[in-house]
């Protein structure tokens, strides 16, 4: 019953959010500089008549509060509106480029959780030893690489000197050609994030190292990985689960300067174009679905929670 109780709230809370953050999305285009009808008009200077023909085909001449209505409940029905650059519908525009952006975020999240996780647990196993400290002067180093930064770094060495990648576009479209250009864009993506969740690895179980039930687990005898995996890892999932959730809009966000260094056609390179052309439809969609990702995948790790570490259940229902 407690756990219904919870997924229901959770669920109006996701709600609510993303209601709150299609006015921000919406209304926001109308404190930005720039006319969308100059933009479509070229530079020309129309009639009234034609200024008048163009915004009532796209809407423009409706009130705010009725145009965030039209558009609204175009997007439930999963109609964005079109693209005043394209002159298509903003859903075929995003379509056309959402794998490439997907499939460096899935790369990216791959080797953050991976090199992530086990950078993290090896320094805390280390805690205080030559390997901690090397791991945590490694992260420091790479913190500080920005994303352009890195994936300059990473042509040049890996692409123009070593020939062992391609440096720019996405492929012939096959799968592992597509994984093949990805690799590059992929590690300079995932470098920052790699250090962010090391950092929360490491410390979230040096904290549950020293707690009692490990060294009690200790005291009776347990192999030393059994108590790992069991009283340490598992405790520590929490935090790590948490900023895993934080990770995805940012990941959707610094792939725009990934892709536009290794040439990709993703959502992150067209939201860039589209802010610079005051594309606005274009603009709202992907700045929302960058929202509705992160708060969907934010609900579902408080969600799963509890099953991950029981403990959250307990303090739920305590409260």
């Amino acid at each position: 019953m407690i756990a219904a109780r919870r997924v229901a709230a959770k669920l109006g809370s996701l709600l609510l959010t993303l209601f709150l953050a299609s006015l921000l999305v919406f209304f926001s285009r109308f404190l930005v500089p720039g006319d969308p009808i100059s933009f479509l008009l070229r530079g020309r200077k129309p009639s009234a008549e034609a200024v008048a023909e163009v915004s009532a085909q796209y809407g423009l001449d409706l009130p705010p509060w009725q145009q965030y209505l039209n558009w609204l409940g175009g997007v439930l029905h999963g109609d964005f509106g079109r693209s005043l650059q394209y002159r298509q519908d903003v859903s075929l525009v995003i379509g056309d480029r959402l794998p490439v952006t997907l499939g460096l975020v899935v790369m990216a999240g791959t080797m953050i959780a991976v090199v992530g996780l086990a950078a993290g647990i090896v320094a805390a196993l280390n805690r205080g030893r030559l390997l901690d400290r090397a791991v945590l002067i490694g992260l420091t180093v790479l913190g500080a690489i920005p994303s352009f930064v890195g994936s300059i770094v990473l042509i040049a060495v890996f692409a123009v000197q070593l020939g062992w990648f391609p440096s720019f576009g996405s492929g012939d479209g096959s799968p592992l050609d597509t994984i093949y250009h990805l690799v590059l864009p992929s590690i300079a993506l995932a470098i920052v994030f790699v250090v962010l969740v090391s950092k929360v690895t490491r410390s979230s179980m040096v904290e549950q190292l020293g707690r009692e039930h490990v060294e009690v687990a200790t005291s009776r005898g347990l192999k030393r990985g059994t108590v790992i995996r069991r009283h340490v890892l598992r405790n520590a999932i929490g935090p790590i689960l948490t900023v895993s959730g934080v990770l995805v809009a940012g990941l959707l966000v610094a792939s725009a300067i990934v892709e536009a260094a290794f040439g990709l056609s993703g959502i992150g390179s067209l939201l860039v174009q589209s802010v610079d052309r005051l594309d606005f439809p274009v603009v709202q969609a992907i700045v929302l679905l960058v929202v509705a990702a992160f708060v969907v995948v934010n609900a579902v790790i408080d969600i799963l929670e509890p099953w991950v570490d029981p403990r959250s259940a307990a303090g739920a229902g305590a409260r």
